[in-house]
C-alpha cells in the first residue's frame, strides 16, 4: 500500500506531470534518500522514475509534485521492501499496511476501524504508538514515540497522520476536515507546506503530535468492502484527503454553526442566532464559498434552506415556550426586524407569529 502522506496536492488523475503544482518539500525526498543510504543502496532508479533530478536534493527551496512523491514512494517501498521507508528499527515488508487495512475494513463504523488500525499498528512496530480518543465533540489521533526516530522523525510522524487520515476518508468516502494539527518538533524551514498538507491550524513544538477533528465522523459507517479494498490496494490509489469533495457531515456542521447563538450563551433563550454569510461560514469550515455551496448541493441542501430551517425551529420554540414579544423573538431568530420575521414566518407556517402562538396555547 502506498504511503502518500506527504502529497500536498490533489490526486494525480486531475493533472499531468507538467501541469501539477509543486508543493511537496524536497526534505521528504531527502528522507527517502537517507533510507537508501542506511541500507547501502542508491536511490537513482527511484529518482528517475519520479523524474527528480539528483541535484534537486541540494536545493532547500525545491518542491516536487504529488505525482513525483507518489512515484518515488512507490519505487522506494518496493526496492527497500519497507513500507515504513526506514522510519523504524525493523522493516515493514511490502503489504504490511494493506494487512492493517484488511483488519479494519469489516468494522461497523469509523471509530472501530481507526481503533483497530491503532491497535494493530502496534503489532508491526513498537517504535511509535497510535492512540485514538474522543472528548466531548472532538476526536484526537495522537502519536507517542518510544525511541528517538532521528533525522527521519518528521517524515515518519507526518506520514503516519496523513496515512491514517487518508485511509479514514477513503473508508467512509468523505472528507474529514481537521480542526487542528500539532507536532512535537520545532517548525521546519518548509513549515508553510503544512497548511497545504493538513488544511488546518498547525502548531509546532507541541506537547504531542496529533490531529483533531469532529468526533461525529467516528460514527459514520464504512462505505467500502473487501472487494473495494482489493481494488484500491492493487492500483495503489493515493489515499489523500483532498480527493474527497463530499463531506458527509457538512449539512450537520453548517446547521450547528447557524444554530449556535451569539455571545457564547449556548442554548440560552436571550441569545440571538448569528447572521452568518456564506463567506463567514466558508471561512469557519476552511473551504471557499463556492465549494460550500457546491457541497451542500451534493448533499441535497442549500444554505438558505438551512438558515430557514434553523430560524424556524428557534422561532417556533420561543413562541411556544416563552411570552417574549414578537420583536424579541424575531431578533433571537436572527432577523434584522420584526416585519421581515413576520413575512418569513407566514411563509413557513401560513400563520403570523401571534396567530401561531395563540393556536399552540389553546
Amino acid at each position: 500500500m502506498k504511503s502518500l502522506a506527504t502529497t500536498a496536492e490533489p490526486p494525480w488523475s486531475a493533472l499531468s506531470a507538467t501541469q501539477a503544482p509543486a508543493a511537496t518539500p524536497i526534505a521528504f525526498v531527502r528522507a527517502i534518500a537517507l533510507a537508501y543510504e542506511r541500507r547501502n543502496m542508491r536511490p537513482d532508479r527511484a529518482l528517475a522514475q519520479a523524474q527528480i533530478a539528483p541535484e534537486l536534493l541540494l536545493d532547500d527551496q525545491a518542491r516536487i509534485t504529488a505525482w513525483q512523491m507518489e512515484q518515488i514512494s512507490d519505487a522506494a517501498m518496493q526496492e527497500l521492501d519497507d513500507e515504513a521507508l526506514g522510519w523504524f528499527h525493523r522493516r515493514l515488508p511490502w503489504g504490511s499496511y494493506g494487512m492493517l487495512a484488511r483488519a479494519s475494513i469489516s468494522s461497523p463504523h469509523l471509530g472501530v476501524a481507526l481503533a483497530r488500525w491503532c491497535r494493530h499498528h502496534g503489532l508491526l512496530t513498537d517504535d511509535i504508538a497510535l492512540h485514538l480518543g474522543a472528548e466531548g465533540d472532538t476526536a484526537t489521533l495522537r502519536i507517542t514515540e518510544a525511541r528517538d526516530l532521528g533525522p527521519l522523525r518528521e517524515f515518519c510522524l507526518v506520514s503516519m497522520l496523513r496515512n491514517a487520515l487518508g485511509l479514514s476518508c477513503w473508508m467512509v468516502d468523505s472528507r474529514i476536515p481537521l480542526l487542528s494539527a500539532q507536532f512535537a518538533f520545532a517548525a521546519p524551514a518548509h513549515a508553510e507546506a503544512y497548511g497545504v498538507l493538513f488544511r488546518a491550524p498547525v502548531t509546532f513544538s507541541a506537547a504531542q503530535t496529533a490531529i483533531t477533528f469532529d468526533a461525529r465522523y467516528l460514527a459514520l459507517p464504512l462505505r467500502r468492502d473487501e472487494v473495494a479494498l482489493r481494488e484500491m490496494l492493487q492500483h495503489a490509489l493515493p489515499l489523500t484527503v483532498l480527493q474527497y469533495r463530499r463531506d458527509r457531515l457538512l449539512v450537520q456542521r453548517v446547521r450547528q454553526l447557524l444554530g449556535a447563538p451569539q455571545g457564547g450563551h449556548g442554548g440560552h433563550a436571550a441569545a440571538a442566532l448569528p447572521q452568518h454569510s456564506a463567506e463567514t461560514l466558508a471561512h469557519l469550515l476552511h473551504v471557499s464559498p463556492r465549494t460550500l455551496h457546491r457541497q451542500l448541493k451534493e448533499e441535497g441542501a442549500t444554505l438558505q434552506g438551512l438558515k430557514d430551517e434553523v430560524r424556524r425551529t428557534r422561532a417556533v420554540d420561543l413562541l411556544h415556550r416563552t411570552d417574549r414579544p414578537i420583536k424579541q423573538v424575531a431578533e433571537a431568530a436572527g432577523f434584522v426586524n420584526e416585519k421581515s420575521f413576520i413575512r418569513a414566518f407566514r411563509g413557513w407556517t401560513g400563520q403570523s407569529p401571534a396567530e401561531f402562538r395563540r393556536a399552540v396555547r389553546v
